[in-house]
Order: structure tokens, then C-alpha cells, then sequence
């Protein structure tokens, strides 16, 4: 049975080899010096594919291997001529994907994903659109190129397969399921916390090459689960009912800061933005006075000194939706993770890409997985130039939490960082905490009666120690520090999406470059720090159709929206209300202090809006 484990791993070099190859086709095809790139970057491109690469091989090779497996205990009759037709069927797919992925990225900038589906729906219209010969010499390609794919695997297959004895049975069996493992590892991407993913491969502040790094069948398939035609979600109204009650809600994209509302002393200070995983309202007493002061005496103490928007509510439940509501100014959406999606993260806005075409350096640090729900394909997308997560820390303290390098020694690696930035160079970091999450274990005990409230004390503890230290250097006072939450919490335990606190944040800004202590009692939500930073600083934020600048005179009509699998909420001046959004029709589950046919419009319109915002970038 050896020869038949080696020809498994012919087979998995022969189609790598094949994936490599392409891309070198791919880059030439698609004008690689015309994107500033070299040799070396071609090389970089191989490298970070690599992950992707094999994971798809991994893909296309299981079924050999269970048809290996089958063999060892039904003979299969006809082996390799079996092998050959799925051979033929797996040469001419992926060719045909491959060329078409070339072909169409010159007109997309995007690698191909289920988009396509809706093209060829209509596969009249695709032919009709290209001379017939470019057709004819396109079909000759393919076919050439999938011939020397099929031959190529062919050639690597036994022309004869044994069929082991009873004694041999149990031991093929028992190593051709480990060989699975393996094979199983490389669909998955390793044995990290995070599973294979288009982000993972993306390595350059350069699209292009990122777009080169990753395998096009894989993209197209992990894609074609999460696509959708979001100009077809959420059809409450007609586009001319939408239309008119959407622009009764007034989301603006302009700012006119009055100047008794402008909080900094420069117009262009170094940008530091806080992720504080978990860190809800229910632990800052600064803006929800049931909470215990106890809890977070650091922010609380922060928030008198700089400025606290005391009214603010999250857009979501979970860190990949917060971070894109936050760092992009997108909305989140009961059932969907834009994070999730590279095509849309290429064409979503973001705080970094704003400021790095104002001159400013960006980067983003984080101590656990990067690549856990395509982060890092997120971040690269947008505009982040310097992108670290636990790998950037010495091993010896990468699993110092469960979830990564706990926020002590995360907040000291930030601060080395500030400190060693050029003085005259405006800068951004993102920063994300994580030890604020469950389990909850962190090494502190100020409150052991309750590990969630320890946990967030810890947070506030490592805050305190990070900003006290920070105060004694001259990067302080051209600094300007946001701190909010990702995302809400059920805290107390029992408390539920309908209800208002369980959403409730801070967002507290401080630092030196801070002109005054301020309280914006200003209801908002977490998309709305896009536009109002922007605004603050004198860049436009028209990029933005869904951030508002809560201090600018262009915000009258005040209002919050926060979206979960099950439901979408809105508040405003005149109550809140809670819809069900998987009943038909959606209905509110919960309004107070009265049903309001406003609100419960007003919600629709906005989300109906939302994804046709995310069906023009389709």
C-alpha cells in the first residue's frame, strides 16, 4: 500500500504545482508591472497562497482518498478509469475557473466568487457580450490547459490498484484515516482557532496582489454559501415609499461642527481607536447609572475628565460585526457578517483608508487569532498598513489567555509602539483587548464573587496602567484615545436583546489633543464615531452613507438601530421598538412607552436601505 500513499502524494504536488503555475499566469495576464510589483512580490504571492492552495487541493484529492478507503474493503472495479473521468471532470471545472478569473478580474478588480451565478443566468447575454473570437480562442485555451491537467494527474496513477488481504485490511484502514486527518487539517487551514479563509492569504498593502494570493475555486465555493442578491433583501416598501421615509430620518453626509462643539486643540492629531471586547454600559458607571462604580473607576475617571457620548447604543452582538459598524461605519444586519465577505470588505470605507489619504501612517494590533472571521482580510482591505495579531508575540506568552495574549502585556507592547513612532508623523492604530470575554479567566481577583465583572475590571485595570504611562510621554499631547466597546453584553445575567441596556456603550474619547471635558448626551449609535471623528478632524465623510456626525448641526433627527439573528430594534425621541424579523410580515415584539407605526416604519426603511447600500457594492 505504500505506492498508493505516494501516488496520493503525487497527486496533491501535481495540482499544487498546477495553482502555482496559474498564478504566475494570472499576474502576467492581468498586467503585473502595471501594478508597481516585481519578482519578489510575485514570490510573496506564491508563499501567502500557499494555505489556500492547499486547502483546495485537500479538497479535490478526498475523494481519491475515500474512494481508496472504499477499495480497501469493496473492490473497485475499473480503478483507474474511475480516477480518470473524475480526473476529466476536476481538470476542465477548474481551468474554466481559473481562465475566468483571469479574464474577468481586468473588468471586476475582485477574484471571482458566486457573483458570477448571476451572470450566467442569463448566458445569452454573457456570450453576446464578447467578439466570437475571443470565445472560440478562449474554449481552445481551456481546453488545451485542462488536457495538460488531466495528464498530468493521470500520469501520477497507478495503472494498477492492489486489494489487500483480510490481514491487511484493518492496518490500510487504520492509516488511510490518518492520512485523512491530514487531508482534513489542510481543508481547514491548520489546527488554529480560525478555519481557511480569503483573508488569511492577504499579505501586501497592494489589492492586486493580495487578489493574486488567493485560489479563485476556493473563493468561488466558500463564497457561493454566503451570497446573496442584497438589492432583493428586505423589500418592505416600494423604492418610492422607502425612499421618502428614509429621508425623513436625515442622514447626512455633511458636517458643520458649530465651534462650542469642536474637542480638539489640532486638526490632526495621532488617532488611537480602543476595542474593548465586551465592555458594555452595564460595567461604566460614567453612562449608566445602575452600574457599579466599582467596576471600572479608570474609564469612569476618563470619561470626567475628556469626553463621554453617554447616549450611545451598538449596532450588533458580536466582534466581527462591531469592528466593521465601528472601524467602516457600516451597519450590521440580523443575519449576515460583512466581515465574512471579501468582495464587499474591498469596497467598504473605513476610519484607516480616510485617514491614510490624509497622511496618516495606520496599524493594527490585536493578541489573538488574526484571521478569525477574516480579520485580517478586513483590516488589509481597509486601509491598515501594519497588521498584528498573537503571531507578533514571543511564543512564550501567546497563550497566556485563552483566547490569546491577555491584555496586560497586549496594551504594554501598544504603548513600546506609541513611543517609537516618528514625532512629526500623524499615526492611527486600531487596538483590540480580549481578555474581557468568556471564560472570563484573567489573572486579577479584585472581584472574585463575579468573574464577568473581574474580568472587565481587569480591562479597566490594564486601561489605567496603559494611559498613566502614557501621560508622562510627549506623544500625549497629540493624541487623541477612543475607547468603546466592540459590542453590548447580557450583563446582568438574564438580560435580552430587547432590552435597551444590554446594548447601551460608552464611547470615550481622551487624550492630550482633547481641548475640554464635554458630555454628549446626544443619542447615537457605534456607526455614527466614523463620520463625528471625520468631522472633528475637517475630512470629509461622504464615503460614509450610514455614519452620521452626531455634532454637527446636519443631525436632527437623533436615533439608534441594533440588529440580532432574530430581530432588528430602533429608538428615538419617541420610544423604542423591537421587530421580529423572521415572522411574515416582520411584527414588534416589543414597544415602549406605546406602539409607535413610526418607528416600526422607520426601521424597515432603514433596513431596506442598509442592504441596498451593501447591493451596490455587489
Amino acid at each position: 500500500m505504500k505506492k498508493h500513499f505516494a501516488f496520493l502524494i503525487r497527486l496533491f504536488v501535481a495540482v499544487m504545482v498546477y495553482f502555482i503555475l496559474w498564478k504566475f499566469v494570472f499576474m502576467f495576464h492581468n498586467g503585473l508591472s502595471g501594478h508597481g510589483c516585481g519578482i519578489s512580490d510575485c514570490l510573496q504571492v506564491v508563499f501567502h497562497g500557499l494555505s489556500l492552495d492547499t486547502a483546495t487541493a485537500c479538497y479535490l484529492i478526498s475523494p481519491v482518498l475515500l474512494l481508496m478507503l472504499l477499495n480497501i474493503w469493496i473492490k473497485v472495479p475499473k480503478m483507474r478509469l474511475v480516477l480518470s473521468i473524475y480526473y476529466g471532470v476536476v481538470a476542465l471545472v477548474c481551468t474554466l475557473i481559473l481562465v475566468g478569473d483571469s479574464c474577468l478580474y481586468s473588468f471586476w478588480d475582485f477574484k471571482i466568487d458566486a457573483t458570477i451565478f448571476n451572470y450566467l443566468s442569463s448566458p445569452a447575454s454573457v456570450v453576446n457580450s464578447v467578439s466570437t473570437g475571443y470565445l472560440v480562442t478562449g474554449i481552445l485555451f481551456v481546453l488545451l490547459l485542462s488536457a495538460v491537467f488531466f495528464f498530468d494527474m493521470r500520469g501520477v496513477t497507478p495503472r494498477k490498484f492492489d486489494f489487500p488481504s483480510k490481514k491487511q485490511r484493518i492496518k490500510t484502514t487504520v492509516l488511510t484515516v490518518l492520512l485523512g486527518g491530514f487531508v482534513f487539517l489542510g481543508i481547514r487551514g491548520g489546527v488554529g482557532r480560525s478555519t481557511a479563509n480569503v483573508g488569511m492569504v492577504y499579505f501586501s498593502n497592494t489589492p492586486f496582489l493580495n487578489h493574486t494570493a488567493v485560489n479563485p475555486l476556493f473563493s468561488l465555493v466558500s463564497s457561493s454559501a454566503k451570497t446573496r442578491n442584497f438589492k432583493k433583501e428586505g423589500r418592505f416598501f416600494s423604492e418610492a415609499e422607502r425612499q421618502r421615509i428614509f429621508s425623513s430620518l436625515h442622514y447626512s453626509r455633511e458636517s458643520h461642527v458649530p465651534d462650542s462643539l469642536r474637542l480638539l486643540r489640532d486638526n490632526r492629531p495621532n488617532v488611537l481607536i480602543v476595542l474593548m471586547e465586551g465592555c458594555g454600559g452595564t460595567f461604566v458607571h460614567a453612562v449608566d447609572s445602575l452600574a457599579d462604580p466599582t467596576v471600572t473607576p479608570h474609564l469612569n475617571r476618563l470619561a470626567s475628565e475628556g469626553v463621554v457620548f453617554t447616549e450611545v447604543y451598538a449596532n450588533s452582538f458580536r466582534t466581527d460585526r462591531g469592528m466593521v459598524c465601528t472601524l467602516s461605519g457600516c451597519p450590521a444586519f440580523p443575519d449576515l457578517s460583512v466581515m465574512k465577505l471579501p468582495a464587499l470588505c474591498d469596497r467598504l470605507p473605513s476610519i484607516a483608508s480616510s485617514l491614510k489619504r490624509a497622511g496618516y501612517t495606520t496599524s493594527f494590533l490585536y493578541g489573538g487569532d488574526i484571521n478569525f472571521t477574516n480579520t485580517h482580510g478586513y483590516l488589509q482591505s481597509t486601509g491598515y498598513e501594519r497588521i498584528n495579531g498573537e503571531e507578533a508575540f514571543p511564543a512564550s506568552v501567546r497563550h497566556t489567555h485563552n483566547w490569546g495574549v491577555t491584555d496586560r502585556i497586549t496594551f504594554d507592547t501598544l504603548y513600546q509602539r506609541i513611543i517609537r513612532m516618528p514625532e512629526h508623523q500623524p499615526w492611527h492604530m486600531g487596538f483590540l483587548t480580549l481578555a474581557s470575554h468568556e471564560p472570563w479567566g484573567v489573572p486579577y481577583n479584585r472581584l472574585k464573587h463575579d468573574p464577568v465583572a473581574n474580568s472587565m475590571a481587569y480591562l479597566d485595570d490594564c486601561i489605567g496602567r496603559f494611559i498613566s504611562r502614557l501621560r508622562q510621554t510627549k506623544a500625549w499631547e497629540h493624541t487623541l484615545i477612543v475607547f468603546l466597546p466592540d459590542h453590548g453584553i447580557s450583563y446582568p445575567e438574564g438580560i435580552q436583546e430587547t432590552d435597551e441596556r444590554r446594548n447601551h456603550i460608552p464611547i470615550i474619547w481622551t487624550g492630550g489633543a482633547i481641548s475640554r471635558h464635554r458630555e454628549i448626551h446626544t443619542l447615537c449609535n457605534q456607526t455614527d464615531l466614523a463620520a463625528t471623528l471625520l468631522g472633528q478632524l475637517g475630512i470629509t465623510h461622504r464615503d460614509f452613507p450610514l455614519s452620521r456626525d452626531v455634532l454637527s448641526t446636519t443631525y436632527t433627527h437623533p436615533s439608534a438601530v441594533h440588529a440580532w439573528p432574530e430581530g432588528i430594534s430602533w429608538k428615538d425621541a419617541t420610544g423604542f421598538s423591537a421587530l421580529n424579523i423572521l415572522a411574515k410580515p416582520a411584527e414588534p415584539i416589543v414597544e415602549h412607552p406605546h406602539h409607535s407605526p413610526q418607528r416600526v416604519q422607520a426601521v424597515k426603511a432603514f433596513l431596506q436601505t442598509a442592504y441596498d447600500y451593501l447591493g451596490r457594492m455587489q
